[in-house]
């Protein structure tokens, strides 16, 4: 197997022993005046695709997401009376419980409506739905199957709405992932991160986001199972301004070789299980396993958004295994989304605090 598509910028990094040695700053939130500058940007807008966000506003999500995971009774009243409705038309578990007690740890309220019966726009308009929602709520957050069905909705309401998944991306997830590896490694920019599996939503936004970060992103699929075309363009647009670059690859291996971080996602997504008989051997020689894992770095993570198929993607042993990092993915998703909620909502502005006992300045976003 060989490598379909290569984009390798220019910028390097640099190893230092078993950990990266990375510039962390440069894509990085430079001042209080940019960090103000991407929250007034964000307030009020949906959120669709990670492509939607600028390399400073995704810094400023990532930077408040940190804040808000240590310090989190600065945002206990952060967003008092503020509406959210979640609308789902997949079953859900981290999704649901992350969005609703994020937004409840901040003083705010959330509306599940399960949605799983029948698809929006089957009783009444997704037209007519958007026009009701946005005088009751203060934001929209919509987990679907069409990706035209969070568009649509997004188009018309004046109130943000928030893609919670849909059959093209997966942001919130995306923005999850990398904030969890910049608690391991201090900052995404020129890692090593490799993608083993379907070119599905998830690796769509994982693309975007690793673009946007300065990462090096290795993709390896199956034939005819790569990540849409017009992912890869805008990814390779973002990296030119980043740094980072895109791999596309059928070579699990030669993918896997070196990689700080190793992530897959379940190869028959919901809606897709008419395709097991036909998609489980195709997608056999790509399962995470103790083997593959082998060949990525030393300090290497395993990732995987789950909920996981043990024994199809990956084995007990790779999603059990020290190396693996799914549950702080898991947890992440509430910090994440708590911060993304502040900036759509306003309810984001940096705060210069006293030094602690330690002796060091402590700079909090409330």
């Amino acid at each position: 197997m060989a490598s379909k598509t290569i984009v390798m910028p220019a910028r390097k990094t640099e190893e230092s022993g078993t950990k990266m040695s990375l510039s962390k700053t440069q894509l990085g939130i430079q001042s209080d005046a940019a960090f103000t500058e991407a929250a007034k940007a964000l307030r009020g807008r949906d959120l669709i695709s990670i492509g939607d966000l600028s390399v400073q506003e995704l810094a400023a999500i990532m930077e408040l997401a940190h804040a808000v995971k240590a310090h989190p009774e600065d945002f206990r009243h952060a967003l008092d009376a503020q509406q959210m409705v979640l609308i789902f038309e997949k079953a859900s578990l981290r999704t649901r419980l992350t969005f609703e007690a994020a937004i409840n740890t901040c003083g705010g309220n959330a509306i599940f409506v399960d949605q799983t019966a029948s698809p929006l726009g089957e009783r009444e308009s997704l037209s007519d739905v958007a026009h009701n929602l946005e005088r009751w709520m203060n934001v929209i957050v919509l987990r679907t199957y069409a990706h035209e069905t969070v568009q649509e909705i997004a188009a018309i309401s004046k109130v943000p709405v928030i893609n919670a998944l849909s059959d093209y991306e997966h942001p919130c997830q995306a923005i999850t992932d990398f904030l969890t590896l910049e608690e391991r490694f201090g900052s995404c920019e020129g890692i090593k991160f490799t993608y083993v599996g379907d070119g599905n939503n998830v690796c769509h936004s994982l693309i975007l986001c690793g673009a946007l970060l300065g990462a090096h992103v290795t993709v390896a699929t199956p034939k005819s199972y790569e990540p849409k075309l017009e992912i890869i363009h805008k990814a390779i647009a973002i990296c030119e301004e980043t740094g980072g670059s895109i791999q596309l690859t059928h070579d699990p291996v030669k993918a896997v070789a070196g990689a700080d971080a190793v992530y897959t996602d379940v190869c028959i997504s919901m809606g897709q299980e008419h395709e097991t008989t036909k998609r489980t051997p195709i997608f056999l020689p790509f399962q995470v396993n103790e083997e593959l894992m082998a060949q990525a770095s030393d300090h290497s993570v395993f990732m995987h958004c789950l909920p996981a198929h043990r024994g199809a993607e990956v084995t007990d042993a790779v999603i059990d295994s020290p190396q693996s990092i799914v549950f702080e993915q898991a947890e992440n998703r509430l910090h994440a989304q708590k911060a993304l909620m502040l900036m759509l909502l306003g309810g984001a502005k940096r705060i210069q605090k006293k030094r602690g006992p330690d002796g060091k300045k402590r700079t909090t976003l409330a």
